[in-house]
């Protein structure tokens, strides 16, 4: 099995997460929704230069984690498939930025590898507590709770054929890898002079296949509304989980929790 494939089987799966049992996962999705959009604004509320700040707040994904016995497999591959995108944008900050920071006896480091692995430690927590979302609740009941949020109909759905899409797109890559595999005897991998012409025909294959599935959907009575099996509503703890953790992002926030138990244990000594 190649490795985009294996990327593919992790992708179906953490929608399949969706239909656990958990405590977690019987939480509202308005709630869950809410709590992950404060939690990324806190998160993109810290310095540039902040890292210290930001440790006390890898407790909520490892915490939801933990809640909902998501596999850390799936999630983890989902983070490092996208990585090479955020070091390809923070890479050039030490160029940029040579100014001397944290000094270690002869030592300095400068303040762009500081904002460098500041970027790097936000951007673990935003793309993993989005991907516990999913694995929560499901791209559907993300869709039914933005528009019980009064988020515009059209932007929902184009989100979700977005999301769908993906999914066709990858796997008619992965269809297109495997036929060229079959048909390469001398096992030298796709050469760069055909990538062009492959690109363009996965293109239309994906355009071809996502105009038949629309159709499908129409002959099956799709009106742009999202409907659910399971509709639930908004109960206490959801509105206690909501403010406590909102609560606990916007302690963190104000007070830097790992400077004040460095300070607290060396003044214990």
């Amino acid at each position: 099995m190649s490795k985009m494939e294996s990327y593919w089987l992790d992708l179906k799966q953490l929608d399949e997460m969706a239909g656990n049992r958990t405590v977690l996962h019987r939480i509202h999705p308005c709630a869950k929704l809410l709590t992950t959009v404060i939690f990324l604004t806190v998160v993109a509320s810290f310095s540039k230069y902040e890292i210290s700040g930001l440790f006390p707040m890898f407790f909520y994904p490892i915490f939801l984690i933990i809640l909902g016995e998501l596999p850390l497999g799936p999630i983890s591959n989902r983070v490092l498939l996208a990585l090479p995108f955020v070091i390809f944008i923070g890479i050039f900050n030490p160029l940029l930025d040579q100014n001397p920071v944290v000094q270690f006896g002869p030592f300095f480091i400068s303040g762009g590898w500081i904002s460098f692995l500041s970027i790097l430690l936000r951007f673990l927590l935003a793309v993993t507590a989005a991907l516990i979302l999913v694995a929560t609740c499901g791209i559907d009941a993300i869709g039914m709770a933005l528009l019980q949020l009064k988020v515009p109909k059209v932007f929902v759905i184009q989100l979700l054929f977005m999301y769908r899409y993906l999914y066709v797109l990858l796997e008619e890559f992965i269809r297109t890898i495997r036929a060229h595999s079959l048909r390469s005897f001398q096992g030298e991998g796709i050469r760069p002079r055909v990538w062009g012409s492959l690109l363009g025909q996965l293109l239309l294959r994906t355009i071809d296949r996502a105009q038949r599935i629309y159709q499908a959907m129409l002959c099956r009575g799709f009106d742009g509304e999202i409907r659910l099996i399971r509709q639930k509503k908004l109960v206490g703890m959801d509105i206690v989980y909501f403010l406590g953790w909102s609560a606990f992002f916007i302690i963190i926030r104000l007070v830097n929790v790992t400077q004040w138990l460095g300070t607290l244990l060396i003044g214990g000594y």
